[in-house]
């Protein structure tokens, strides 16, 4: 069962910015909600965990997109989504639903859109002074309206100032946000069977956008760039310690030593017992 804390708020006639309800559920494996539509703004930030997010675009193409904790979403008026916990790690979530004369502006201004729909933070701060926004509200329901409108200003102002600089697509600095996004990941996963396409999603991209941004960004394609990460990091095994060739291999996420040899001569010209004869430090 899911644990679900969930309150609605009273209608105040609020006109620049309304609130209509916030939560926070810690949702069970593949807990799933939809296919689905709201009449109002609604946005998602990922406690902790992670889940799938399918949603229509401004065409109506259906797109699918990862999320993990520390990111959100947005759900527009009227558009159709569905979004699923993971089955082995699934998410924890707080939610708030607002609208007004103001909410299409500074939605903007937070660069999302039905096309955009993940919140990603430039400022970790800023993100966490917007969590904590949501967090109290949902912990301190039984505040007056007003009190709980003037929270919603301010998670409003902390989302679109944590993620104001993603609006900057046309400069360097959203691909230098999501590149190192990527990089972080490959760092941080690249003894597991990871893909491009794994990659992308993390980062909330389509993959096609995604190997294009990363090799203009970085020289090389993300196949090519995890593969030298991979090798690198083998040769360094190779070098520094007494593993076998085949732990070796599967400390990068070649289980298969014929697969990993032959990976590692492809980027350094000698197999790993030739490469780490001539280079091995001795002690």
């Amino acid at each position: 069962m899911s644990d679900l804390l969930f309150s609605v708020f009273p209608n105040e006639n609020f006109v620049d910015l309304g609130l209509y309800q916030f939560g926070r559920e810690a949702c069970s494996p593949a807990h799933s909600f939809g296919p689905a539509s709201r009449n109002h703004y609604l946005f998602h930030y990922v406690l902790s965990g992670t889940g799938r997010l399918m949603a229509d675009d401004s065409k109506g193409q259906t797109h699918e997109y990862q999320i993990h904790s520390g990111q959100g979403f947005m759900i527009f008026p009227r558009q159709i989504t569905t979004y699923i916990a993971d089955q082995n790690l699934p998410w924890e979530y707080a939610w708030i639903e607002f609208d007004g004369l103001r909410a299409k502006e500074i939605i903007e201004v937070a660069g999302l859109s039905p096309d955009r729909p993940v919140y990603h933070a430039s400022s970790k701060e800023l993100r966490e002074l917007m969590k904590d926004e949501i967090l109290y509200m949902t912990e301190h329901s039984g505040e007056s309206p007003f009190h709980l409108i003037g929270h919603l200003y301010l998670f409003i102002d902390y989302l679109s100032r944590s993620a104001a600089s993603m609006r900057l697509a046309a400069s360097g600095k959203v691909r230098d946000f999501y590149i190192k996004e990527a990089l972080n990941y490959i760092e941080q996963n690249f003894q597991n069977d990871i893909s491009v396409e794994g990659i992308a999603e993390f980062c909330g991209l389509n993959r096609t956008y995604f190997g294009r941004i990363f090799k203009e960004t970085v020289g090389k394609s993300p196949q090519e760039f995890l593969l030298n990460y991979r090798m690198a990091k083998a040769a360094e095994l190779l070098k520094l310690t007494q593993l076998s060739i085949g732990d070796i291999g599967n400390a990068i996420g070649y289980p298969n030593q014929l697969h990993f040899s032959r990976a590692f001569k492809n980027v350094y010209g000698s197999s790993p017992r030739e490469w780490r004869n001539q280079n091995r430090v001795v002690k």
